[in-house]
């Protein structure tokens, strides 16, 4: 079964969209094919989310780490959340590190945009908001972060003691949501990872967003680059070069602080010798 499903993944995804649904939801049922391989095949849900998580586990592995967080920042209806529950094992099972999962929100939906650079021609205020209750009964070991992201980002250390981060999913839409959030990267190094992946969902959009580098997510990412010595979130240019139909490599980014006691520390193979043939 396994081998017919990967057959039919490598031969007809790319033309076939429907297919991949249908492989996709077949995978979840029967669970023909692990993660990595439907990863692979280009049928996960949310590939972005597994890859985020995965790399950010396995770095924290080979740095030594016995647990670490993913956040997800913005978390709307919960889906995100649920989702990255449901892989939270298998990745846990991968890397041999226990993923802690907090989610940010103020669960009343995007708040009014504060200026130009919050897009207020695509968003609106009350949009993407939160029913509590519902979402509690489906999460099983997340943390809900709830309040304004200026000022849950000055206390989520000290009030909920993190293991180190290696994920983040920024989905809050807003310049000036980002750049509050994006003050969480102003902490100790003891609280998060010397770089790790960072996925950005606002930042290609489509012809109405019109996203540039000078309003919205993009905004925020340059003044931060700007604002950081140390510190850059920079392009995956690896992932930029994938070829996929689907555009989440496009909205991947790289945290990386040079500063970082184990920034330099060694983590690829000992024995990289090429032999002359």
């Amino acid at each position: 079964m396994k081998h017919l499903v990967i057959s039919l993944a490598k031969r007809y995804l790319r033309s076939h969209l429907p297919l991949r649904g249908l492989l996709s939801r077949a995978c979840k049922k029967y669970q023909v094919l692990t993660l990595e391989e439907q990863f692979e095949l280009n049928l996960l849900e949310r590939p972005h989310y597994f890859f985020c998580m995965l790399r950010g586990a396995k770095l924290a592995a080979s740095l030594g780490y016995e647990r670490a967080s993913v956040l997800e920042l913005g978390v709307a209806g919960g889906n995100g959340l649920v989702y990255l529950e449901s892989i939270k094992s298998e990745v846990e099972r991968l890397s041999g590190v226990t993923i802690e999962i907090y989610g940010f929100d103020t669960t009343e939906g995007l708040p009014e945009p504060r200026s130009y650079k919050d897009l207020p021609y695509k968003w609106k205020q009350g949009f993407y908001n939160m029913d509590v209750d519902a979402l509690l009964t489906k999460l099983e070991c997340s943390k809900l972060v709830i309040g304004d992201v200026a000022e849950t980002s000055k206390t989520f250390f000290d009030e909920y003691d993190p293991a180190p981060i290696c994920a983040v999913m920024h989905d809050m839409d807003f310049y000036s949501s980002t750049k509050d959030a994006l003050r969480l990267f102003d902490c100790d190094d003891s609280r998060i990872l010397p770089r790790f992946y960072c996925y950005f969902d606002d930042t290609v959009g489509g012809v109405d967003e019109m996203y540039t580098e000078f309003v919205g997510q993009r905004l925020a990412i340059s003044e931060f680059n700007a604002e950081h010595e140390d510190a850059k979130i920079g392009i995956p240019f690896h992932l930029r070069a994938i070829n996929t139909s689907r555009n989440w490599p496009q909205k991947i980014w790289i945290y990386s602080r040079f500063s970082h006691k184990d920034f330099s520390t060694f983590i690829a193979e000992e024995n990289q010798q090429l032999e002359l043939t």
